[in-house]
């Protein structure tokens, strides 16, 4: 109690929460392990000398009354410096608040608590006030108020950065990934067309299918060449250029 503020520690029995009423909060409150309890009081006096609770009155010095009740969630129990029967100082109050124990604040508490916050409001003000304030020769006192502008910007970027891609692109990046991972087939078209043979032999054992495919090969091998675009000027000369590499190997076979 002498190192901590009465104001930021609470108390409770859960033995006797479950059935406290008005009539035992008094004896609930005057438990030994209540910090808030004061065993000098006149309350202990009426309790060792087994004295019904009306000689209080009669008493002079510190005792507890309960002033306020709220059956079952809520308890008020003042703490008063008793001059006479009809004379009484009040020192603090304390509420009970389903069964745990708490000291209420005191008017000075809650004014230096509610002062210092407006104060702490007040100098944050002041101090992001200031920091817009400029000053130039030729201009004199200004304000800038566009160094919030690039801070908030600086923010963003700074967001961006820390984003990973899909955050920012989302579906656009998915869609590039696969577009990478699946590329689109693009298929040359033949040079000769989808001209093809029924199963025609030629005098040399092989058929007109076959002699096809070759000029086919040969025919794109020809329009890859850089070179041999240039030379051929129609597709006259193309095949007669075919038929005269295709003679050497229908002669070997």
């Amino acid at each position: 109690m002498a190192d901590t503020s009465p104001l930021q520690i609470s108390w409770q029995d859960s033995n006797w929460i479950p059935n406290l009423n008005p009539d035992n909060v008094l004896d609930y409150f005057s438990q030994r392990s209540n910090p808030f309890y004061d065993r000098t009081c006149n309350n202990e006096v009426i309790k060792m000398q087994r004295l019904e609770a009306s000689r209080l009155k009669s008493l002079t010095g510190i005792e507890y009354d309960l002033i306020h009740v709220q059956d079952p969630i809520l308890y008020i129990i003042r703490k008063q410096h008793r001059h006479s029967p009809t004379e009484v100082t009040p020192i603090a109050e304390y509420y009970i608040l389903a069964g745990v124990v708490y000291q209420a604040p005191d008017l000075s508490s809650v004014l230096n608590s509610r002062l210092l916050s407006a104060l702490y409001h007040i100098q944050s003000a002041y101090s992001e006030a200031m920091s817009y304030s400029r000053f130039e020769a030729g201009k004199d006192y200004y304000w800038d108020f566009d160094k919030k502008a690039k801070s908030k910007a600086t923010s963003s970027n700074r967001q961006e950065l820390s984003s990973t891609l899909f955050q920012r692109k989302k579906v656009d990046a998915v869609l590039t990934e696969f577009s990478k991972k699946f590329p689109q087939k693009h298929i040359k078209p033949s040079f000769w067309g989808n001209q093809q043979s029924n199963g025609v032999n030629n005098p040399d054992g092989t058929t007109q299918a076959d002699d096809q495919n070759a000029k086919n090969q040969i025919g794109n091998d020809f329009l890859e060449n850089g070179d041999n675009k240039k030379s051929l000027q129609s597709d006259n000369d193309l095949t007669e250029n075919i038929d005269i590499q295709m003679a050497p190997s229908k002669k070997r076979k």
